[in-house]
């Protein structure tokens, strides 16, 4: 499966694994991802070539170890977890982290499911629910990740429940928005986080904005969250709420 990706490509992942002190074959592992969604049709994604998905997907998944937060995670739920980005790649680079692909697509949690045998990812469990509706993953995580998912404020909302007190979310973003993380500040004072910093990355040279904003639970969630599916989405918490 992976001996088409090409030797820049391999050289890239080798060179990635070396820049963030990777475990021994993550390169490897990583590869027959790549192989896997540049092979598979049904691969939820835009970007498969292999080129392209080293910096635009495993790249950019990595550039989450920049914060103390995501290193140090023992237990992840990654939301809307789609290809397996970030959450598939940061159990390869964590191996004594747990982690959750919680995804309630049935098409990509199906996808999911190969990916995880393709890297042989024993640490992983393809969830598939929606977060508002994940009972079995409430207050026991101390890390929450969610790229290109959804605004902030909603992002908040989803995370806030599933959080152990002093657990993180972590939000892959492209720009910066100012009314959108006023309503992220919003949403967090309401759910019992508090905004902890915004990150600026460069996964890769030619990246443009990208962005990880960090969100601490520092005290309980309501008892009234989460509200019933489809909620957060249809009226997410502002700033005024």
């Amino acid at each position: 499966m992976t001996a088409s990706l090409g030797r820049a490509v391999r050289a890239r992942l080798d060179e990635l694994a070396d820049r963030d002190g990777l475990p021994a074959g993550s390169a490897e592992r990583l590869a027959r991802l790549l192989g896997l969604l540049a092979e598979d049709t049904t691969a939820p994604t835009s970007v498969r070539a292999p080129h392209r998905a080293v910096d635009v997907h495993v790249a950019d998944s990595l550039a989450g170890l920049e914060l103390s937060a995501v290193r140090d995670a023992r237990r992840v739920a990654d939301l809307g977890a789609g290809a397996g980005f970030p959450g598939l790649v940061l159990a390869v680079a964590l191996p004594g982290a747990q982690v959750a692909l919680v995804e309630s697509d049935g098409r990509k949690a199906a996808f999911l499911a190969r990916a995880v045998e393709a890297v042989g990812a024993a640490n992983v469990e393809v969830v598939r629910a929606r977060a508002e509706a994940w009972w079995a993953g409430t207050g026991v995580h101390d890390l929450v990740t969610a790229r290109a998912l959804a605004e902030l404020p909603v992002l908040v909302e989803y995370a806030a429940p599933l959080l152990a007190r002093g657990g993180s979310l972590v939000a892959w973003k492209g720009h910066r928005d100012a009314g959108e993380e006023a309503d992220g500040a919003g949403a967090a004072d309401v759910t019992g986080l508090e905004p902890a910093g915004v990150v600026p990355v460069t996964p890769f040279s030619w990246a443009e904005a990208r962005t990880l904003h960090l969100y601490s639970k520092v005290r309980e969630t309501p008892s009234r969250f989460p509200r019933r599916e489809g909620m957060a989405r249809k009226r997410p918490l502002r700033a005024s709420a």
